[in-house]
């Protein structure tokens, strides 16, 4: 019998285990399998990384690439749009889509999103993405639009033909216009709400630029789509309307322009313009007792606001002056209706005449006037060039009696308008100067129908002096005469803003004021009396007295005055929640006088604002740019208006 080894059954059950230097081996393979995985996985990460670089940096490039081809194309646009080619305005829209809807594209794909959400620079994609989408959504919501119509438009339909402007165009512009106005704001509220001060500078700069673009662009867009809901019902296009329209004289200066001497109503009926009615504010004579107007008005500014046709523009609040004046031709022809108020002084004949041409002053119908014209060296033509000395300083040289001038006035004032219904003149450019009287606050329009006027309200047309509208750090620097005469002719006036700011966040700013009397030496003679007052206000003839009134922002304080450098004492008082000074001075010929007003605790609410009386002078002439000192924060000189 052979021996047999007993079983080991721990032996039998390890005998097919590694040993010990197999185990090693599979764990070094293990980690070496490891180490070679690991480097393809990062190649991978960064092959990756890499790629979503470039292709970043493609879109990058793509969207930059675009946008850059847009603003190229944006001046050409611009200039095909004002020489009325409007097949070539409608090939650079085309154009421009083409590239905004590309940037879109891009600046929207899933990575670029993607990336928008990586902390610290996301906000750089997303903003651009931002940009990308408001520069598509303006072109293809608003500017084709608009160019569309461009395209179909008569122009020669926004004149009269034949005395007749035909409505139905702007009427059928307004949808259009008011959904274009809707997104530009809308696109502008979106990029303004970036923060700004996060994003890199290759940023923000071009996101600021966009900002800007479109802050030029809100106001026009705004301004034709409520002309486009305004113009059509004002025009007569659902009733008959009629309109008093007060000829301002600036030679004898109100706040709002000048004197109304001159008056005429105007009729409209579908479109159809005619002059139905002309006066003068003395045939109207005084009110006793007054016409009620708001009392702080009047305290500022006495009850002859409510007791004279000629003050009711001692305020610088137009609505409040045209809704006197209503009141005031009203009552004078019992049975009338004035359904709105319209102000104009003699540079916007002349901005008229411009387009119209000169018209022929060779008889008025009005057998007194055409005698006395035919004894007088007054011209038989007016056009653009002699039509303010004419009306502010010939006529007076020549006509003595004041109603007699008032009526010059209103006849003048009558042809303009009869060139204007013969179509006499370029339509555009009658466009053009009447949006340039707008801009120098010379034309101003307001509506009995309170639907009407809050549209009016938000355009330069309005001439408010309180109110939703008025807001910001916005001033006013306005002039009344005191000398009851017409010596204004000879005045020049410079008003400018000074600020000084301080880390409180409240800022201090001056009114300064600056008045000539640059008359003759010897106008107390030489000028006529009734040009010089003759003393009959109390004051010296030759010499100017004027009224000078300077309003603060809304919820301001008005602290001193100053004239020539020294304090003096000046009447204070609020018009809603403005503060408001007053300083009179008194001019020899030649004398000159700086009058500074100051207020005070000025929250700026964007650049300040300067509102001044319109006068003979050209605004730019009289507007002296914004001075500062102090830590000042903004971002450069502001706009004075």
């Amino acid at each position: 019998m052979t021996d047999e080894l007993p079983t080991n059954p721990r032996r039998r059950r390890s005998s097919t285990a590694p040993t010990v230097g197999a185990r090693s081996n599979a764990a070094g393979g293990n980690r070496a399998k490891r180490v070679r995985v690991l480097p393809a996985m990062s190649s991978l990460v960064v092959l990756l990384l890499v790629a979503v670089g470039g292709w970043l940096a493609y879109r990058a490039t793509e969207v930059r690439s675009h946008l850059e081809s847009s603003i190229v194309l944006l001046p050409q646009l611009r200039a095909a749009l004002v020489e009325r080619d409007a097949e070539r305005a409608t090939e650079i829209t085309s154009d421009l889509q083409d590239h905004t809807a590309a940037a879109r594209s891009a600046g929207t794909d899933p990575l670029w999103k993607a990336a928008g959400l990586v902390p610290f620079v996301g906000q750089n994609f997303s903003a651009v993405g931002e940009v990308t989408v408001t520069a598509d959504d303006v072109m293809s919501r608003a500017v084709a639009p608009m160019v569309d119509k461009f395209a179909a438009l008569d122009w020669n339909s926004l004149t009269p033909v034949e005395g007749r402007i035909d409505t139905a165009p702007l009427s059928d512009m307004s949808p259009t216009l008011s959904a274009a106005a809707n997104t530009v704001e809308l696109s502008y509220g979106r990029l303004e709400g970036i923060d700004r001060t996060t994003l890199l500078p290759q940023i923000a700069a071009p996101l600021e630029n966009a900002l800007e673009s479109l802050e030029e662009a809100r106001g026009p867009i705004s301004d034709a789509a409520r002309a486009s809901q305004l113009i059509p019902a004002m025009l007569g296009a659902e009733g008959p309307r009629n309109y008093l329209v007060l000829v301002q004289n600036s030679a004898e200066v109100r706040a709002t322009g000048g004197i109304a001497g001159a008056l005429a109503v105007i009729t409209v009926d579908d479109g159809r313009i005619s002059l139905t009615d002309q006066g003068s504010a003395t045939e109207l004579g005084r009110f006793t007792p007054p016409l009620e107007v708001d009392a702080e008005q009047e305290q500022i500014y006495s009850a002859r606001l409510g007791a004279y046709m000629q003050n009711v523009n001692l305020t610088p609040d137009f609505p409040t002056a045209a809704s006197t004046a209503q009141q005031m031709w009203q009552d004078r022809h019992p049975g009338s209706r004035i359904d709105g108020v319209i102000a104009l002084d003699p540079v916007v004949l002349a901005n008229l005449l411009q387009a119209t041409g000169p018209v022929e002053l060779d008889g008025f119908g009005d057998p007194e006037v055409d005698a006395l014209l035919a004894g007088t060296k007054l011209p038989t033509a007016l056009d653009s060039t002699n039509v303010v000395p004419t009306l502010l300083s010939d006529v007076y040289a020549q006509i003595e009696e004041p109603a007699l001038q008032d009526q010059y006035f209103a006849a003048v004032a009558g042809r303009v308008f009869e060139a204007l219904a013969r179509s006499q003149g370029d339509s555009q450019q009658l466009i053009e100067s009447l949006v340039t009287s707008a801009d120098q606050g010379r034309l101003s329009v307001w509506s009995a129908s309170s639907a009407e006027q809050d549209l009016l309200a938000q355009t330069d047309l309005a001439g408010a002096a309180t109110g939703p509208m008025v807001g910001g750090a916005t001033f006013g620097a306005y002039f009344n005469d005191g000398t009851g005469a017409k010596m204004d002719y000879y005045m020049r006036r410079t008003a400018q803003l000074l600020r000084q700011c301080s880390d409180d966040g409240y800022s201090q700013y001056t009114v300064k004021v600056t008045l000539e009397n640059t008359a003759p030496a010897d106008a107390a003679m030489s000028l006529p009396e009734y040009v010089t007052g003759a003393g009959g206000a109390g004051v010296v003839p030759g010499r100017v007295q004027t009224n000078t009134i300077a309003y603060g922002p809304a919820q301001s304080f008005l602290q001193t005055a100053r004239l020539d450098g020294q304090e003096v004492p000046l009447g204070s008082f609020n018009h809603g929640n403005r503060p408001v000074g007053v300083l009179t001075t008194r001019l020899e010929p030649g004398e000159s006088a700086t009058l500074e007003v100051d207020f005070t605790k000025v929250v700026q609410e964007g650049d300040p604002v300067l509102d001044i009386t319109p006068t003979v002078q050209d605004p730019a002439e009289v507007l002296l740019p914004l001075e500062s000192s102090g830590p000042c924060n903004d971002q450069g000189e502001s706009d004075l208006d």
